[in-house]
């Protein structure tokens, strides 16, 4: 296989792993304790980059809240002498805000039981809703068992018309019990929608329901009602799990079936006014004070930290409930409700971003660079997910994108440098290794003696040295030929190796010349082991090139340090003299001392 060959395998496999873990941590993301985890961390990204944009976004500036605020309470304690308020007050108030002909007015407060303390306040509530078709009331669902209340029958002109689709059951739509306003009020107007909010896990509130299952029958949510009389709509249908309204205006559901909202901002953001500013303007008939009114959607509801109705959202800790039904019918005006992504096009790009970002690891050489590349991947996918959120409405997942790159970087990091270190160990193998012979070559056998030299020195560690020399090798490559003699050579080499410890370095010193450094051995333990060698090669048949088999004999030389010399030149020299002496004296055997 050529060079260009391997180099496509190798991105092939590591696709094909990309994917692979792409998918392995797609999987275990579902175990539940992991996606409580990471949903945790893709909320709180959520909130961050709904902080960042909202500030960018305008609300409706015909949107005004009449707010029960904490000086409201105090004025209403202090000139009426309890909370709830004489439903005479929001009758007073109805009849007074719609001399400013505003466009709904919409109560984002229950009114569930008749008070029988003052019915006649009950009444004037009654004639002020029925005299005003711009009037919206709150009720909402719950699960209470029938044991507690027993679920009541809604009337048909509460329902939504749903022409084509349908809603899946879940515990964010579906309920078994309800609130409803008081039978007075409900027989003089269907402008009744529900005001039922769910938080996440983690408390804060990023999604509203827009449609209720109650009964096997659909009911709106309070600010979709509104919505829908504001568009002239009377149908809605559900395509794609999408609620499509008209042409310009749908609404986009997550996997719960609920519409993600896009803030404006935090608190605030509508123009609040107090409801006691209110009641005081009424009482003195201040007319001048209903311009802030004039062809307005107002919602009146409490502020007040006292009246407990403060939620958490991404923009900010504490946010008036009132509030949560502005953004929403802001939202659906204008076209602007947060689309999430489905889970399999995260998925796409975790593995497209992997794939990236392992691709450039194994072709970046640097390390600075291939964690600078990382960083500014990571940095930019941030950035366009707070732009696709900014400029489209698009939510897209960053958690299991970072995850993924992340673990591809790491694993393609220590796999590539596993790799190189291996190559490296290969190349300087090759570097210090004879080729014929596999023992290791001149050079290496150079370094070892300086090596064993300096440890000799510095902590007296001893160490020997063999030289071996194969007799009438010359004359044997003459007779039998020079492959033969590379049989004899290789066969000799694999002799000493196995005569040898794996302490001790064997090498090819040149030509037919052949050495072992015996650590952590003086001069009698170097002759034995001489001579163990001396005899294995004496006594074993060699199989030359044409299968022919013939004895081979060596010549061995033995110096140690301290004893012969203390520096590599001089404890070669002597295990040199101490070879050419057993040459000398007839071969095959072995010389440790030279006159």
């Amino acid at each position: 296989m050529n060079k260009d060959n391997k180099k496509l395998l190798t991105y092939i496999i590591y696709a094909f792993i990309v994917v692979g873990i792409s998918l392995f941590l797609f999987n275990l993301s579902k175990i539940n304790f992991l996606q409580t985890f990471i949903n945790t961390i893709e909320f709180s990204s959520f909130d961050l980059r709904q902080t960042i944009v909202s500030k960018y976004k305008t609300p409706n500036k015909d949107i005004v809240i009449v707010a029960v605020d904490d000086e409201t309470y105090e004025y209403i304690m202090n000139n009426y002498g309890s909370w709830p308020i004489t439903r005479k007050v929001w009758a007073d108030m109805i009849n007074y805000v719609e001399l400013a002909k505003p466009k709904n007015i919409i109560f984002d407060l229950l009114f569930i039981k008749p008070n029988l303390n003052d019915i006649e306040s009950d009444k004037a509530l009654v004639e002020a809703v029925k005299n005003n078709d711009n009037v919206y009331l709150s009720m909402n669902l719950d699960n209470y068992p029938q044991e507690v209340r027993k679920p009541p029958v809604l009337d048909e002109k509460l329902k939504l018309n749903l022409k084509e689709g349908e809603f899946k059951d879940s515990n964010y739509i579906t309920f078994a019990n309800a609130r409803v306003v008081m039978d007075e009020l409900s027989a003089v107007t269907d402008n009744i929608g529900l005001i039922n909010v769910e938080r996440e896990a983690d408390g804060v509130i990023r999604s509203m329901t827009p449609v209720f299952k109650y009964n096997g029958e659909y009911y709106p949510n309070l600010s979709f009602r509104v919505a829908l009389d504001m568009l002239n709509l009377d149908e809605i249908k559900l395509v794609n799990n999408s609620i499509l309204l008209d042409e310009n205006h749908y609404i986009p559901l997550d996997e719960t079936q609920r519409a993600v909202l896009n803030w404006y901002g935090g608190s605030h953001t509508y123009k609040h006014i107090s409801m006691w500013r209110v009641i005081d303007a009424l009482k003195n008939n201040n007319t001048e004070y209903l311009k802030d009114f004039e062809n307005k959607t107002i919602y009146i509801g409490t502020t007040a930290t006292s009246l407990s109705d403060v939620k958490s959202v991404p923009t900010e800790y504490r946010l008036a409930g009132v509030e949560l039904h502005t953004t929403f019918l802001n939202n659906v005006m204008d076209n602007n409700f947060i689309k999430k992504v489905p889970t399999n096009i995260n998925l796409l790009i975790s593995i497209l971003m992997s794939a990236l970002v392992g691709y450039c690891v194994l072709r970046l050489t640097s390390v600075l660079k291939t964690i600078v590349f990382l960083i500014v991947t990571l940095v930019f996918y941030g950035v366009l997910s707070v732009v696709l959120m900014a400029q489209f409405n698009l939510w897209i997942g960053v958690v299991l994108p970072y995850i993924s790159t992340i673990t591809i970087f790491v694993l393609t990091y220590c796999e590539k440098y596993i790799l190189k270190s291996k190559d490296y160990e290969q190349t300087y193998k090759l570097a210090v290794t004879d080729g014929l012979t596999q023992l290791y070559n001149h050079r290496y056998f150079q370094e070892q003696m300086i090596n064993n030299v300096n440890a000799f020195k510095r902590y007296g560690t001893m160490f020997s040295l063999i030289l071996i020399d194969i007799d009438f090798f010359k004359k044997f490559n003459d007779t039998y030929g020079h492959q033969s003699g590379d049989c004899v050579l290789k066969q000799v080499a694999n002799i000493l190796k196995k005569n040898s410890r794996t302490s001790d370095i064997v090498c090819r010193y040149g030509g037919e010349e052949m050495a072992i450094i015996l650590t952590n051995t003086n001069k009698e333990e170097a002759v034995i082991t001489a001579n163990k060698v001396c005899l294995a090669v004496r006594n074993n048949k060699f199989v030359l090139a044409n299968n022919e088999k013939v004895n081979v004999t060596i010549s061995v030389g033995v110096a140690t340090v301290g004893e012969n010399g203390e520096k590599p030149q001089e404890i070669i020299e002597f295990s040199d003299k101490c070879l050419y002496v057993a040459k000398e004296n007839g071969r095959n055997q072995v010389v440790s001392e030279v006159d």
